[in-house]
């Protein structure tokens, strides 16, 4: 064991009950807190296998072994566990792994008590499998929060990728800047960064989208109002002060006003907020987590985002990836919905036809997740059998493949020019803009309603609308 990592990771988590192992499961390190977690003497346990310190264990049901094995931690996690003396508990635990050069020396857990009328006894935990989306829940709803690291459902490489960097980033104070197309769960990630911090994640999460509300009425909502600012006005705190000591997550940052976002930046930069009307100042301690639909580069580039909140928002940057482009992440989160929707629904689907697993895989999901997760309701709710088969997929899923890649817009080509292999961006654009185009057809102009048969916000679509520089004239003729 490296015994300076090991103190490194004791004094981190020195507020904690922990129990941290070596890469062959003998403990190093037994740390009681209020002494009602462990039931042994740490002197007694130290050295010796966790197996052989608490029985009743073998390694298949060990989180602390399956972090060894996996690599992979394993985040605020409810197990029900039973102590030396045979009472059963439960408990929420994070097991992390202890790594140098990507090589496992160790893993540590940390033990917290949920039940206020039970004691936690004494014993390494004790699991069948990772709590249910549902079970975290329960303990996060009081945070304003649904959404753990165990609800970031995925096996390709981007999902790894953001599973690690939330685990490294949870508990700094650092800005956040979250960039993924509509859909891909960017508030399931800041939930997630909120919900994996020891510092932060009893304090409150507080979510706005900065497009859904005007920016006159959006200053007061993030820095409140004393009274007898404007007629009407009362003394109201705003989401900054609501949110001391947690998170502010601010979606679609791109859409709030110029001068809105120079005071943002203010309050990121000094740490304090005045409120609308009042000449005081208040200090509040709140991370920023913000996210943009388009490219942060792009919203800059367009004048929609100040590149001084870039540059301050941007200390870490994630970047979610379309479910197009991660096509190894299909299989298992339709999985996933059906298992959801079967508990939710009262239903028994097994799964999916192999033709209709090969049709999912193709079509593109514009909509991203959200788009894949209310597919699987809608047909889960229609569907007699127990198996969904192509037949029950929604038309323009079915006829996807068979559609050519073509922009209305665009003039026929030539033979030749059909050869030509054009830039994967370029193509999806086309598309994309041939759909909004539709869309406003379909409505006959009408933003609102096309942007429902979009499944976007209308913001989002008055955004492309300038960025594909489309006529807004669609009246039927």
């Amino acid at each position: 064991m490296d015994y300076k990592l090991l103190l490194k990771t004791i004094l981190k988590y020195k507020k904690q009950s922990i129990i941290v192992v070596d890469s062959d499961g003998t403990i190093v390190y037994l740390n009681d807190i209020k002494g009602e977690i462990f039931e042994t003497d740490p002197k007694y346990a130290i050295g010796k296998n966790i197996l052989d310190i608490f029985g009743g264990i073998d390694k298949e049901e060990s989180t602390l072994y399956r972090v060894l094995t996996s690599k992979t931690p394993i985040i605020n996690n409810i197990q029900t566990f039973y102590t030396y003396k045979g009472n059963r508990v439960k408990s929420i635990t994070t097991t992390l792994p202890l790594l140098i050069n990507d090589n496992i020396v160790g893993a540590v857990e940390i033990l917290e008590n949920i039940n206020d009328y039970k004691k936690l006894s004494k014993t390494i935990i004790l699991s069948d499998h990772i709590s249910e989306p549902e079970h975290n829940n329960t303990v996060y709803k009081s945070n304003g929060t649904q959404y753990t690291l165990t609800d970031i459902i995925g096996v390709s490489k981007n999902i790894e990728e953001l599973k690690k960097k939330i685990h490294k980033i949870a508990d700094s104070s650092s800005s956040v800047l979250i960039y993924g197309e509509t859909g891909t769960g960017k508030e399931l990630i800041a939930q997630s960064i909120h919900n994996a911090s020891f510092k932060r994640r009893k304090s409150p999460f507080i979510a706005q989208n900065c497009a859904a509300i005007p920016d006159t009425l959006l200053e007061s909502i993030l820095f409140g109002t004393n009274i007898g600012s404007f007629t009407g006005a009362k003394e109201k705190l705003g989401l900054f002060e609501l949110a001391d000591g947690g998170t502010l997550f601010l979606d679609e940052i791109n859409s709030m006003n110029m001068d809105l976002q120079s005071k943002l930046l203010r309050v990121l930069q000094d740490g304090i907020i005045r409120r609308v009307g009042s000449d005081k100042t208040v200090t509040v301690d709140v991370r920023i987590i913000a996210s943009t639909n388009v490219s942060p580069i792009e919203a800059v580039e367009q004048g929609n985002l100040r590149r001084d909140l870039y540059y301050r928002l941007n200390v870490i940057a994630l970047t979610i990836d379309p479910l197009r482009t991660r096509k190894k992440d299909i299989d298992i989160l339709t999985q996933y919905f059906i298992d959801y929707y079967n508990k939710l629904l009262s239903r028994e689907i097994k799964g999916l036809s192999m033709q209709c697993k090969s049709l999912l895989n193709e079509y593109n999901w514009p909509g991203n997740v959200r788009e894949l997760k209310y597919t699987i309701e809608n047909i889960v709710n229609l569907i007699d059998h127990n198996e969904i088969t192509e037949d029950d997929l929604p038309k323009h899923i079915r006829t996807f493949a068979d559609k050519p890649l073509l922009n209305t817009s665009i003039k026929p080509e030539t033979k030749e020019d059909d050869d030509e292999i054009k830039p994967l961006n370029e193509v999806l654009e086309n598309i994309e803009r041939d759909m909004i185009v539709k869309a406003l057809l379909k409505s006959k102009g009408n933003k609102s309603k096309a942007a429902e048969f979009l499944k976007i916000p209308r913001q989002t679509l008055n955004n492309k609308i300038s960025k594909y520089k489309i006529k807004e004239n669609y009246e039927a003729k």
